[in-house]
């Protein structure tokens, strides 16, 4: 759901500010660009794009270790902040007039919100999980289906989890960027209540989780 929630995010965020929102690898040659033709305002925008998603992976891994990653609160809080942040782009996205400020502080919003949830997944997930981009998913799927290919595909029940686990994130991430777009063209910035919607759900999963987690270790 997660992974569902980036895609809609990066898709519907490229049409509103022409800036992809969820992961900084695309922005490294832009970047580049901008400091070898000397346009140094654009360049420093980029940087701080840069920042503002390592600030969200910090505050993420703040919260969560501050917190305790066993209980349930330590990962209400991050999503509850990505959840407002959404939030305010959906209410404020109505004003946005395409200007370099404002494409600022609303990609720079989405890129902190993202860098929150990409740490968030990666912390539970032992740095297996990236929700955020599809690089390494399609790196580890190659080398898993290499693996199964030189086993003659006679498959451990691990290795078929690994390839499921792959391309389950690889489907809901393109799936969310078509919804994202699509909706986008529709409906403009109510199109974030979807996500917000997305990250409601994924909360109170999270909670009864640990909830039923609990109980199951009581009655043994």
């Amino acid at each position: 759901m997660l992974c569902l929630n980036a895609g809609f995010i990066n898709g519907a965020g490229f049409l509103a500010f022409k800036v992809l929102t969820t992961n900084v690898t695309g922005h490294a040659a832009l970047f580049a660009v901008n400091l070898a033709e000397t346009h140094f305002r654009a360049a420093s925008m980029v940087a701080l794009w840069f920042l503002l998603f390592l600030t969200g992976a910090f505050t993420s891994g703040i919260c969560i270790e501050t917190i305790g990653r066993e209980k349930p609160s330590a990962y209400l809080l991050p999503i509850g902040i990505i959840i407002l942040i959404l939030t305010t782009v959906t209410i404020s996205g109505h004003t946005y007039n395409g200007s370099l400020y404002q494409t600022e502080y609303f990609a720079g919003s989405l890129l902190f919100a993202m860098g929150m949830q990409n740490a968030l997944v990666s912390m539970i997930s032992g740095s297996v999980v990236r929700t955020t981009h599809l690089t390494g998913m399609f790196t580890d799927l190659g080398t898993d289906l290499s693996l199964a290919a030189i086993q003659k595909w006679k498959l451990t029940l691990r290795i078929k989890r690994r390839i499921l686990l792959r391309l389950v994130i690889i489907t809901s991430f393109l799936s969310g960027g078509v919804m994202g777009t699509f909706l986008f063209l529709q409906y403009q910035f109510d199109a974030f209540l979807l996500p917000i919607l997305f990250l409601m759900i994924a909360s109170f999963y999270d909670y009864f989780r640990f909830y039923i987690i609990r109980i199951v270790r009581r009655y043994k």
